[in-house]
């Protein structure tokens, strides 16, 4: 029953976003990895089949005890690092890599004029190299285009200065068929040839647009000219280009043997991510917890986990990525905080997989022990709110008057983030004729604070208004009377945008759409609308039995209604005259309240 709970509670905290996920026995191995477009439907789909698809994958199932996860930004980053780290762990249920097949690179090689070819090999002679690509197909596109545009040697002369000078290279076939300019002659020139291959580099670092265009200027020309095939094989190639993406920060020929560090601090505990990454490639994630005891600094904790965690996995890598600064020096090596290129991506990749990380220590957590959700939630609202203190307590206020009858006000109270209806009150308007929101609002509030003080009860710690700056103002009013303003944290919502607005401040606060902070306030405010409409209706349909409407045959609560909203008074429906009532309920019902009012006249 353990091993459920704890198997059910991780695949509930599991994102619905791109990653690698690696299961592990009761012994702590990896016995399984695997990728996935989401990572929360994948990982849940073994769980939730009646029968799997063969013995083999329910027994991996049964052998789950622990289940982990790295996320990425994308499918091919999952693929590939799905690929390290099976050729990494060799976990027992996958398919072993014996070959150590590895997906194709571009290479530019180091060399005069440099040739540009595809290679599963990864030499560190100075070559640049880009991808890896999931799809050899794409490769071979890639470079079918490249050597089209840009006139590329295929050779593999040494075309030194000196060689060239003495002639000892004579032009071949590409050059007559138009391939090749002839570098090896000393038809190209260096400079030339140089400024072809960093268009090539460009491509291959992702800017395509320019060859796109180049192929959809071909392929309406073969159109045009009913080379229809021709044109079809264009489009498949810009289709391919579309769907291109050249680099990855899961495999990056630019990232070599070096180790990523990021730290977040959470008050009691720190969480520090690391990750391995070797001959380009992540082969290791991992995250540990950092319990303080001393109020240690952020630069302490780091270096503690650096010290750890190396030691832990042999790492002796000459350049760490941090997100902050450790407190400690380590001979040859150096510490780096990037701020832009594919080592900050890189960092943040770990500090993406530690948030989540936290997030689901959160989670569990908040399930042991629900005050521990409440707590984070009520110092997340002081903070967004720039309170003093974490709003327990909060009451909302709304008024009531559909069609401008019955004016009537509301509050609803909220504590510990919950709705708290016993508390709930309703308040006739008492001293304010007609419908007038500002005033209505300042009645009610010193109505209802008034009494507070009187009974010496507990104030609550927010006060929210659902209205803009004006309903705002004239709750302010009524604190200032009473003497509380200041005492109490008091804002006011406007529903349009949902902005916040504080006492004297002109600009509004704008919450996170989807924090919790906006969700509490929506709700609470969502609530006195509902309690105070409720009310509301309640006084009209007693108003309503009450008049001669509804004494006429045929006439029920919502015709009456209707008729009131529209005219305000019995009186005036009585004055109205036929053409006036049939145009607003019909004829057959408008004859029974015009006969009605005519008989008792």
């Amino acid at each position: 029953m353990k091993r459920t709970e704890t198997l059910k509670r991780i695949i509930s905290g599991l994102p619905d976003t791109p990653g690698v996920y690696q299961f592990f026995n009761d012994q702590e191995q990896l016995i399984y990895v695997g990728k996935a477009k989401s990572l929360k439907k994948r990982v849940s789909s073994y769980f939730t089949r009646g029968k799997y698809d063969n013995a083999k994958t329910a027994i991996l199932v049964r052998h789950i005890q622990d289940i982990k996860y790295i996320l990425v930004e994308t499918e091919l980053d999952a693929l590939l690092l799905e690929n390290n780290l099976i050729k990494k762990h060799q976990p027992r249920y996958n398919v072993l890599l014996k070959d150590d097949k590895t997906y194709p690179w571009i290479c530019i090689k180091n060399e005069n004029f440099p040739r540009v070819f595809s290679t599963r090999k990864f030499i560190r002679d100075g070559s640049q190299y880009f991808g890896p690509f999931a799809s050899a197909k794409m490769v071979n596109t890639l470079l079918e285009l490249i050597h089209k545009i840009f006139k590329i040697r295929t050779c593999h002369l040494a075309l030194t200065p000196e060689n060239i000078a003495k002639g000892k290279f004579k032009v071949c076939l590409e050059y007559q068929i138009g391939n090749c300019l002839g570098p090896c002659e000393g038809l190209q020139t260096q400079d030339d040839y140089d400024q072809s291959v960093q268009q090539v580099k460009e491509i291959l670092k992702g800017n395509i647009h320019t060859v796109i265009s180049y192929l959809n200027g071909l392929m309406k020309k073969s159109a045009d000219a009913f080379r229809y095939e021709e044109a079809q094989v264009l489009k498949d190639k810009i289709e391919i280009l579309d769907n291109y993406r050249s680099k990855s920060v899961v495999v990056n020929s630019s990232i070599h043997n070096i180790d990523v560090f990021c730290i977040i601090d959470r008050g009691k505990i720190a969480y520090v991510n690391f990750l391995k990454v070797m001959n380009g490639a992540i082969i290791q994630s991992h995250t540990i917890e950092l319990k303080k005891k001393l109020d240690e600094s952020i630069p302490e904790l780091l270096s503690l986990a650096i010290a750890e965690l190396r030691n832990r996995y042999n790492s002796e890598s000459n350049e760490i990525i941090v997100n902050e600064l450790p407190d400690m020096e380590l001979p040859g090596v150096t510490f780096t905080i990037p701020k832009i290129g594919d080592k900050k991506h890189l960092l943040g990749l770990s500090i993406k997989n530690l948030t989540y990380y936290i997030r689901e220590q959160e989670l569990k957590q908040e399930k042991l022990d629900p005050e521990v959700k409440i707590d984070r939630i009520m110092e997340q609202m002081k903070n967004d709110l720039r309170m003093r203190v974490q709003p327990r307590y909060i009451e909302c206020f709304d008024n009531s008057n559909l069609q401008g009858t019955d004016p009537v006000a509301a509050v609803a109270v909220f504590r510990n983030g919950r709705a708290s209806k016993k508390e709930y009150r309703h308040f006739n308007i008492k001293t304010v004729e007609g419908p007038d929101d500002f005033a209505s609002m300042e009645e009610v509030i010193f109505r209802r604070y008034k009494r507070l003080i009187d009974e010496n009860a507990e104030l609550p710690q927010l006060i929210v208004i659902d209205g803009g700056k004006g309903q705002l103002s004239s709750a302010v009013g009524s604190l200032r009377k009473l003497g509380v303003y200041g005492k109490v944290t008091i804002i006011g919502i406007a529903k349009r945008l949902e902005e916040i607005y504080f006492p004297g401040d002109p600009v509004p606060l704008y919450l996170d759409k989807k924090g919790e902070s906006l969700r509490i306030i929506q709700q609470i405010r969502d609530e006195v609308h509902r309690f105070g409409i409720a009310h509301h209706r309640k006084l009209r349909e007693k108003k309503m039995k009450n008049t001669s409407l509804s004494e006429i045959n045929g006439i029920g609560n919502t015709t009456a209604e209707l008729l009131l909203s529209h005219f305000k008074s019995v009186k005036k429906i009585s004055e109205s005259s036929f053409d006036e009532l049939s145009g607003l309920i019909g004829q057959a019902k408008a004859k029974m309240v015009f006969d009605h009012f005519n008989r008792l006249k």
